[in-house]
């Protein structure tokens, strides 16, 4: 059974309708990572009474547009229209999710592509280090692996074995919302969700910094470093401190990291704090791109400044400014009716109710310097490292790492 919103927003000209289904590349199972990918593309792919090409004819025919996207914790499909054409293309989520055709013409295909997609992941240093950070930040839970999945488990997917994921997938919540009141759906303003309460369930990696450390050697001129560790679930009353900080560090030209690694110093080519939503224990970490000839001057430098994060408060006006950031960030989330819903779906799967950018404004203000003090000792007293440099770097970077964390 769907269960089924309605976002009470100023009229527009247009209709959008998403579902989300809870569960996503965590649903993956083991020696088969990747499969609900695979699913994930292979549901809009022709459904009951339209194969892949007249489902793609028919929305196009209206100028709409059939968008879908997995993730860790879920699986996204939406449709977006014209409003005089909405009534026609909505009810092809309900057959895109419950009667798809599933083709094994077009498993082959998207199997193929998924193949293609994970190879040329593989091109990119950046995408190298993330995974080997993951792997030993997460170990064996879900958020250690790409949602594409890897080589070795995606080729040996069958057809079979696609067939199988989709009962499993049938029996998933489903989540529906749009700005379309002829959905039937329900008002936000009197959507009253009990929250569950959050589980005290973080981690505690009580481990040396060698196995908190891990390297690829990359014969390149650019050194790749990344170094954060878990932290919460977007249900936790810490996740709004711990975004805080990350506006405090990376949003816009005063944030920290651009002021003290490109303004000061000029030494990074990228650079920024990766903290997505996660139903389950978030990654913080944070990321940078320098010439071989400054690795080691600029893995100092993070180390100082990580140093400083454990040790000293943020100022009355550092902490302004960086509450002021996110709010601004929410502000601008808001701009797209594709985000609002997006996110609002996401986290109603999630189990938390919508509230109003008033009181998320008075939530933001409340949180104070001490606040963002004790997190950072809780979940970054000891971070994992991993880089992606030439063999001597990293070697170098390692030393000054046991020697700091």
């Amino acid at each position: 059974m769907i269960k089924r919103y309605f976002l009470n927003n100023k009229k527009r000209n247009f209709s959008i309708a998403s579902i989300w289904i809870k569960g996503g590349s965590d649903m993956d199972s083991t020696s088969k990572k990747g499969v609900n990918k695979i699913l994930c593309s292979l549901l809009t792919r022709g459904c009951e009474g339209f194969s892949n090409y007249t489902l793609s004819d028919y929305i196009e025919s209206y100028g709409g547009e059939l968008n879908q996207e997995i993730f860790e914790d879920g699986i996204s499909i939406s449709i977006k229209s014209l409003n005089e054409h909405f009534t026609k293309l909505f009810p092809l989520l309900d057959l895109i999710t419950n009667k798809p055709i599933l083709s094994e013409t077009e498993f082959k295909k998207v199997k193929k592509s998924s193949i293609n997609h994970i190879k040329k992941d593989k091109e990119n240093p950046f995408n190298i280090c993330f995974e080997k950070w993951r792997k030993i930040v997460y170990s064996s839970h879900p958020y250690a692996f790409n949602t594409i999945g890897n080589i070795n488990d995606v080729s040996k997917i069958t057809y079979n074995d696609v067939l199988v994921e989709f009962k499993n997938f049938k029996n998933r919540e489903k989540y529906l919302i749009s700005n379309n009141p002829e959905i039937n759906g329900e008002n936000f303003g009197i959507l009253e969700k009990k929250i569950p309460k959050e589980k005290s369930g973080h981690v505690n990696h009580n481990l040396s910094p060698t196995d908190r450390f891990d390297y690829i050697d990359n014969d390149s001129n650019q050194t790749i470093i990344m170094m954060g560790n878990q932290t919460c679930s977007r249900r936790s009353s810490e996740y709004l401190p711990l975004k805080v900080l990350e506006s405090y560090l990376s949003y816009g030209m005063s944030a920290t990291l651009f002021k003290l690694f490109r303004e000061k110093h000029g030494i990074t080519y990228d650079l920024g704090v990766h903290y997505p939503l996660r139903i389950g224990n978030a990654p913080f970490l944070i990321y940078l791109s320098v010439s071989n000839k400054q690795a080691l001057f600029a893995f100092e430098l993070l180390s100082t400044l990580w140093q400083d994060l454990l040790f000293n408060q943020l100022t009355d006006a550092e902490i302004f400014l960086a509450k002021e950031k996110l709010k601004g960030s929410f502000l601008l989330g808001n701009q797209s009716l594709d985000e609002i819903l997006q996110r609002k779906i996401q986290l109603i799967s999630y189990g938390i109710s919508p509230i109003s950018g008033i009181a998320l404004n008075s939530k933001i203000n409340a949180i104070s310097s001490l606040d963002i003090l004790k997190l950072t000792n809780k979940y970054l007293s000891k971070p994992f490292l991993s880089i992606s440099g030439k063999e001597k770097i990293c070697f170098e970077i390692s030393k000054m790492w046991e020697k700091n964390f």
